[in-house]
């Protein structure tokens, strides 16, 4: 039997979240929004991977403020309009592909908003009046995220506030376009990842210093999400800066616990993001000690992620109680149909539509089952 097309379950105040299998599409930025809004290319994007025989698709990176955004080109949820656009363009994916959950990652780029986009540098765009110009940044302290960028505006009390009630709004307007979960971003060096960590975070008030209060911003955006928000919340964390006197793997253990106790209903285990001088040990699987030191300290539901490309690597990692879920990014951007293939390799079952039936050869036919295409 296939460990990671066995179904799970996730509870929520709302009721349970049921996933026919292990794989996730991980959140990846396309950097293909018109000043925040979905367009054509979201529906493209999600039609394509709702057919990848995952159990859960996430959204990617969507800015909870317009300064929130990494890139002028970022998808928002911000405000009506823009939560409207992700209604529309998810509605009419939902309608050309099987059904599949759906999670969007709730994000503030902090310090590294107002950049370009990667294929044009990715470095801090100049300030500018323009849709395509950059704007003032801010962070939890004045320190750039590259020594010749202009520094970011630490951030004063009532401006840390405003945050969290843009994520608090922006969790309201996914309860009321129909999304099924939520993920924070604390990862990758975005805004909350910067008041985790000290090579960001060097406050001398109650959000800095000690791990209880670098902690303290991420658990009170975490409360208002938790009460706008009724179905399942999650959380990803990079698990280490990489640096010496950085984020450690045994503070992300002890914040999943703290996490879980304040209600969250699982975590997505990345690495890095925050320091340019991060020196990753790349190779299969290498950030999978970080998910089950995770999942081991707080017994919650839990997300591995990076370099798992084969879908018997991916099988092990859940027969081994490594982690709960499996999640491929790039992978499914080079390959969208990779649940088909590791379902063929895995001799499981996924969804699809019925105009690709044809396309597997005979012996493969037996993943496919035979259901219906539409919305929820």
């Amino acid at each position: 039997m296939s460990h990671l097309f066995s179904p799970i379950e996730i509870n929520s105040p709302q009721g349970i979240l049921k996933l026919e299998n292990r794989i996730v599409v991980a959140p990846m930025c396309q950097y293909s929004a018109i000043d925040g809004h979905a367009n054509d290319w979201h529906l493209s994007h999600w039609s394509s991977l709702f057919n990848s025989g995952a159990g859960l698709f996430i959204i990617e990176a969507t800015a909870v403020t317009p300064e929130g955004r990494i890139t002028p080109n970022c998808l928002g949820i911000w405000d009506d309009a823009r939560a409207a656009s992700i209604e529309n363009y998810l509605e009419r994916a939902r309608k050309l592909a099987p059904h599949i959950p759906v999670c969007i990652q709730l994000a503030h780029a902090g310090r590294k908003a107002s950049s370009a986009i990667p294929w044009k540098g990715g470095q801090l765009l100049p300030i500018g009046q323009g849709l395509n110009d950059g704007w003032e940044t801010f962070g939890p302290s004045a320190i750039p995220h590259l020594g010749k960028e202009r520094s970011p505006h630490e951030l004063d009390i009532a401006n840390i506030e405003r945050i969290v009630q843009g994520f608090a709004k922006a969790a309201a307007y996914s309860q009321k376009i129909g999304i099924d979960a939520i993920e924070l971003h604390a990862a990758h060096g975005y805004l909350l990842h910067q008041f985790l960590s000290p090579v960001s975070n060097q406050r001398t008030d109650q959000y800095g210093g000690s791990f209880q209060n670098r902690i303290r911003f991420l658990l009170e955006v975490f409360a208002e999400v938790r009460s706008s928000f009724k179905g399942v919340i999650g959380v990803r964390i990079s698990a280490t800066d990489w640096v010496d006197g950085g984020w450690t793997p045994q503070e992300t253990a002890e914040l999943s616990l703290i996490l879980k106790n304040a209600g969250a209903n699982f975590v997505h285990i990345s690495s890095g993001g925050v320091s340019s001088e991060q020196k990753i040990a790349l190779g299969p699987n290498y950030q999978v000690p970080f998910a089950k030191l995770a999942k081991d300290k707080s017994d919650l539901t839990t997300i591995a992620v990076g370099l798992i490309t084969d879908p018997h690597q991916a099988d092990q990692i859940i027969q081994k109680g490594e982690a709960d879920l499996v999640a491929l990014a790039r992978a499914f951007l080079y390959k969208p149909r990779w649940g088909w293939e590791a379902a063929a390799a895995l001799n499981a079952k996924v969804q699809s539509s019925p105009q690709y039936w044809r396309c597997l050869p005979r012996e493969a036919q037996h993943i496919f089952e035979i259901s219906g295409v539409g919305g929820r």
